[in-house]
């Protein structure tokens, strides 16, 4: 470490400075343990290698957090001028002109990012080559409160239905209160009919379930029961990143899981942290997910029959 406090870390063919790595982002207290800008340096050094191939090719938000999880924010989705010429950038369109996003290729623009205080990466589910045709759906599951049991019965419910439809799934913790399941895509129906089918699917499995499941938007609506959140899948949207960290004291990360290990007791969205989430990552949660992702053709037909 320098006089300045600043940090030089190697990152491939870069070097990337890390100033004030000292600076105290998430607060101990309590069950909370504290970390740095340098732990998240370290941490996201160690995840970079499972982490980037759910980064590369994607439109970035960023949440920064400058002063902290305690202090305020703002989330970025355009990239400021000041950004280093090496980091990739996708000019995107939205309403009324475009949006130059920051997208994250290697290692050196993960710990850039992590310098400039971005705490929780928001991924969009297409990439810049086909921007709008979506690779990836996403069903949040989103308990009313912080009951974990329901979580876990819901993604059941899902995957079975799932597995009706002939489409296979993934199991993310979102490091926050719930679950995302993950239905990789052919990245050949625009988001428009991507969302449709979603929305389809949940309706169907809340229909099922009244007294548990909702796609209710309005939370008055919602009552105890989990709230079905497809609103992901349209143009623009995005989804935490698999192993990003989120803003919330102990420094919980979003971790993929495999669907045996629903079964476990101590498994809950905040269950691993900077601490500890590369271990679970080193096991290859996701292995058995197809490289290819399915068209939502012929599930879409065996979601009418159902529905009939």
């Amino acid at each position: 470490m320098s006089d300045d406090g600043a940090r030089t870390v190697r990152a491939g063919r870069r070097s990337v400075e890390i100033r004030r790595p000292g600076k105290v982002l998430f607060p101990g207290g309590g069950d909370a343990k504290e970390y740095t800008k340098g732990d998240l340096v370290d941490y996201h050094r160690a995840v970079a290698p499972f982490m980037l191939p759910h980064l590369r090719g994607r439109p970035l938000m960023l949440d920064r957090r400058p002063d902290g999880i305690d202090g305020p924010t703002f989330m970025q989705k355009n990239t400021p001028d000041g950004y280093p010429d090496w980091i990739t950038r996708a000019e995107v369109a939205k309403e009324g002109g475009t949006v130059t996003h920051t997208v994250c290729d290697d290692t050196a623009t993960l710990l850039y990012l992590v310098d400039q205080a971005s705490i929780t990466l928001h991924r969009w589910l297409s990439r810049t080559a086909r921007i709008d045709r979506p690779d990836r759906l996403v069903f949040d599951l989103d308990p009313s409160g912080d009951d974990f049991g329901t979580v876990r019965e819901a993604a059941r419910l899902l995957g079975e239905l799932l597995d009706e439809l002939d489409l296979p799934s993934a199991l993310m913790t979102t490091g926050s209160r719930g679950l995302h399941v993950v239905v990789p895509l052919s990245a050949t129906q625009d988001f428009d009919d991507v969302r449709a089918f979603a929305r389809e699917a949940a309706d169907t499995l809340a229909a099922a379930h009244p007294d548990r499941l909702t796609t209710a938007a309005r939370k008055k609506d919602r009552g105890d029961r989990l709230y079905l959140d497809v609103q992901r899948n349209a143009y623009a949207q995005t989804a935490v990143a698999p192993y990003t960290v989120r803003a919330l004291p102990g420094a919980p990360v979003a971790v993929p899981v495999s669907w045996d290990q629903l079964d476990d007791p101590d498994l809950h969205a905040r269950r691993w942290t900077v601490a500890d989430a590369v271990e679970q990552a080193r096991t290859d949660p996701w292995a058995g997910l197809p490289s290819r992702g399915r068209s939502l053709g012929p599930a879409r037909r065996r979601l009418a029959a159902l529905r009939d």
